[in-house]
């Protein structure tokens, strides 16, 4: 069965037909190393993994790109994230930007989360950024005010194809402060003058000043994967403006199409005060970080949390929904903990081996799940219900050689070790 991926791009599944056979550049937007991380950036970290695992299962080689934004995410009041918490913490910037970095990787390696090959800082780019800004206003899609660049969207017939909306349909308190120099009020910042207490400051032909967020994720993308390249991930959250964004000002740019597959996370939810599921966030306080969530369950469980859902979809985080995946890891890895158990002195024979034959049909039934735009929550009820068949082969009388036991394992090491991140190596 060939690849299929939901192209948020199409609005349609489509065949995943990589630009170049065997190879995939993905980029996926990292997060704003402003705090320690939370299990809502658990989910989206833990559904790209499995994303990237499952392609390099299937063969490719892949080079996943996942930036750090260090400066240029603003709040709705304009003020740069990373420099309020500096300010709270009364410390460096680049202080707060290095510590909640380092918190973030550990968080991510103590979840089983593959390291991306490249993680680029948005300040470690700022030159490729202005060249990108410069780019744009020679093509007249973008034009200087005050010390601040901003992209006319009346330029580009093609803004809104991702998200299907317009910057006038954003919610209240989320259009950017700035009015007066502005052409249009739809436009957006690509370079922000910087304003003489705004710590965060580089040299440009605009005078000194920062860069927008969107224009980061666009010039970075290009550096490591070209103007065109197969995925782009993220959540489904930032669709608007942030992506919607980066593919306009990118295809302005570069006159070749960004991303050609676009992947988006659904949110994590937590039930308000009358029940109703709201989006988990740091501005909300409605949070729990990774580090805690960790101090009460294995990272298996958390895993599984996020994969029995389907990654597109939203999650409603709970200490009952934490239990029912712990309660399904534990039917898992028992099966695995007790084959590898009786594997010791199991007899050299292939007694057993028509069970080989279940074996290839979870593996069918896997591939023919994760194929179908990287559905895990089939995939993992596949060996869930191999974890039956093998509980029952295991409990009962019949005689299981070596070999057939060697076959369970490595089924289960594979496609629930390797791809999912699930069953840990023997402990």
């Amino acid at each position: 069965m060939t690849l299929r991926i939901f192209n948020v791009l199409g609005r349609e599944k489509q065949d995943f037909i990589p630009l170049e056979s065997g190879r995939v550049g993905m980029y996926v937007c990292g997060p704003t190393v402003q705090d320690y991380a939370h299990i809502g950036h658990g989910k989206t970290y833990i559904s790209f993994d499995v994303i990237v695992r499952y392609l390099r299962h299937l063969g490719n080689d892949v080079l996943y790109v996942q930036n750090l934004t260090d400066v240029g995410h603003l709040l709705d009041t304009g003020e740069d994230r990373i420099l309020r918490k500096a300010s709270q913490l009364q410390a460096k910037p680049m202080q707060i930007v290095e510590f909640y970095a380092r918190s973030y990787f550990e968080d991510m390696d103590a979840l089983g989360v593959v390291r991306p090959d490249i993680s680029p800082r948005a300040s470690a780019h700022v030159p490729e950024q202005i060249k990108m800004t410069q780019t744009l206003i020679e093509k007249n899609f973008a034009y200087e005010a005050n010390g601040s660049v901003y992209f006319d969207v009346t330029s580009a017939p093609n803004y809104g194809k991702l998200s299907n909306r317009r910057i006038d349909q954003q919610e209240a308190g989320t259009r950017e402060e700035v009015r007066g120099e502005k052409r249009n009020p739809e436009d957006f910042a690509l370079w922000k003058n910087a304003e003489p207490e705004h710590i965060l400051r580089w040299e440009s032909p605009w005078g000194e000043g920062f860069p927008g967020w969107h224009i980061e994720c666009s010039a970075m993308a290009k550096k490591y994967l070209g103007a065109t390249f197969d995925i782009h991930g993220g959540g489904i959250d930032n669709i608007f403006p942030h992506n919607e964004s980066e593919v306009v000002q990118s295809e302005c740019a570069n006159d070749a199409d960004f991303a050609r597959y676009w992947m988006l996370v659904g949110s994590l939810n937590v039930p308000d005060s009358e029940g109703i599921p709201v989006k988990m966030s740091k501005s909300l306080g409605n949070f729990v970080t990774i580090k805690d969530a960790l101090a009460k369950n294995r990272p298996e469980v958390i895993r599984m949390f996020a994969l029995t859902a389907h990654y597109s979809n939203p999650v409603t985080y709970s200490e009952d929904s934490l239990g029912a995946a712990a309660a399904g890891w534990e039917r898992l890895y028992n099966a695995v903990r007790l084959n590898r158990q009786m594997m010791n002195g199991a007899p050299e024979t292939d007694d057993g081996n028509g069970f080989l034959a279940r074996l290839e049909q979870t593996r069918a039934e896997f591939s023919a799940s994760m194929d179908d735009d990287f559905n895990s929550p089939k995939a993992i009820a596949a060996l869930q219900e191999l974890t039956r068949d093998v509980n029952t082969l295991l409990n009962s009388d019949a005689t299981v050689g070596l070999s057939v036991m060697s076959a369970i394992d490595q089924l289960y090491s594979e496609l629930g070790g390797k791809v999912l991140g699930l069953v840990p190596d023997a402990e």
